[in-house]
């Protein structure tokens, strides 16, 4: 194998030697887990790219692709990290077919420049996801780790959305997945694969996806509760009615604090559509809440309703600043059944207060995703949230769930099984890792399994 002069004199001549970051201190701000890369580059073509892994499968490089580095806190402890992979500079919307609502993106745009240019074009339309942090998370990012928000309840996530993807395999092929005009066909649906893959099968380049009009108005109702029981009825009763909210959020005082609002209980529903549409369910929600056992219900329009919204989304901001930086926040994410996730919320709580651990709480009520946000975590409270970890993990598996830590500091990841218990397509994965990749160039230990 060629020592590191010789291979990152050839990098330079594959992309030129303005795009390749070689000076250590800033090496440092593309540090995974403490682990500083030998280089960044920043290719500027598909081609680039191409001739960028077909090298490094040659050389047995470690390849870490990233875009804004917002997703870079999850995962595993990467085995080594030999380049970062930066793909800002591919980053352009390539075919936008107003008439069938789809669009062609490259992966290194961030959403929110995608739904700038959507608003602003004919009568406007959206890509309906709202991962966290959409104003700096790119779009190949997005869907590598198959990243999604609150409105997943009504619009899904983007496993659902995608019509085919592009990608660069480990060892330089370019390769294409689906489209507007491919239909399914027997064996394995690669766009799905390479959807939440983390990059481990190869470097999403470009997607293509559904769209949608925007909607005429939105509004959003929020209901306090002073007991769990009564805010987790309330959530089955709209599950199971007609009534169709974009979002419906179940969150403990805690995190209703950090929003602003006071609550022992809160339940947060979004409406989007038909202006009568709106108004006539956010009346309807409000008596059902009342009906409930409400303490008060209240209503959000304008910058108040995109505002809170925006918050729930980004709610781990309120914790580190404006940008997510050191120290990194503790964000554990499950999933349940449906139906428990109110109860699994309040044994959540209980936990956390008998182990002395600031935890605010945020589930998806209509999908059971819950997200556990530490608030105070530090080198003192390591081994009791070590401890809890393990704990809210257990209670999720008692309720055919999982586990995994979304974000957090090395040192505890050192300690704790970031991606849960093992599941059954555990070994699957692998096999298929070693398959596409069998020189395991492409973020090697960060994925399911350490693949």
């Amino acid at each position: 194998m060629s020592n590191s002069n010789q291979w990152i004199s050839a990098l330079k001549g594959i992309i030129g030697e303005p795009n390749v970051i070689q000076d250590p201190d800033r090496l440092k701000a593309y540090a995974v887990d403490g682990l500083a890369p030998k280089a960044v580059v920043i290719p500027g073509s598909v081609e680039e790219v191409s001739r960028l892994l077909a090298y490094a499968y040659l050389e047995k490089l470690a390849v870490v692709p990233r875009g804004n580095g917002t997703k870079m806190a999850a995962g595993g402890i990467p085995l080594k990290v030999d380049l970062v992979l930066s793909m800002l500079r591919i980053n352009r919307i390539t075919e936008h077919d107003i008439p069938n609502l789809s669009l062609s993106v490259e992966a290194g745009i961030t959403l929110a420049e995608v739904q700038k240019k959507l608003v602003a074009t004919g009568k406007g339309s959206f890509l309906p996801l709202d991962p966290p942090y959409s104003e700096q998370a790119t779009i190949g990012g997005i869907i590598a780790t198959n990243s999604s928000g609150p409105r997943r309840y009504l619009y899904s996530s983007a496993r659902d959305l995608l019509l085919g993807l592009k990608a660069v395999s480990p060892n330089g092929d370019v390769v294409a997945f689906g489209g507007k005009t491919v239909k399914n066909v027997s064996g394995y649906d690669m766009t799905k694969l390479m959807i939440g893959s983390w990059g481990a099968l190869g470097v999403i380049t470009e997607i293509t996806t559904k769209l949608l009009p925007l909607p005429e108005a939105s509004a959003t109702l929020l209901a306090s509760f002073g007991d769990l029981a009564k805010a987790g009825s309330l959530t089955r009763k709209i599950l199971h009615s007609v009534l169709l909210p974009s979002a419906m959020e179940l969150m403990d005082g805690k995190a209703a604090d950090r929003l602003g609002e006071k609550a022992r209980y809160l339940v947060a529903f979004s409406l989007e559509g038909v202006g009568e549409a709106v108004e006539r369910q956010v009346a309807e929600i409000g008596e059902l809440a009342k009906r409930e056992g409400a303490v008060d219900t209240k209503v959000l329009k304008g910058e108040d309703d995109r505002t809170f919204w925006i918050r729930v989304r980004d709610f781990a901001l309120a914790s580190v600043g404006a940008r997510l930086i050191a120290p990194l926040p503790v964000i554990l994410r499950s999933n349940v059944v449906i139906s428990k996730l109110p109860e699994i919320l309040g044994r959540y709580e209980t936990m956390a207060r008998d182990a002395g651990i600031g935890c605010a709480l945020i589930g998806h009520a209509g999908n059971g995703i819950l997200t556990s946000y530490i608030l105070d975590y530090g080198a003192a409270k390591m081994g009791p949230v070590v401890d809890l970890i393990g704990k809210f993990t257990d209670e999720a598996a008692k309720h055919e769930g999982n586990l995994i830590v979304e974000s957090s500091p090395r040192d505890l990841k050192e300690r704790v099984s970031v991606w849960g218990r093992p599941r059954s397509d555990d070994v699957v994965m692998r096999r298929l890792k070693e398959t596409v990749d069998p020189g395991g160039i492409l973020n090697p230990g960060r994925f399911v399994g350490g693949v």
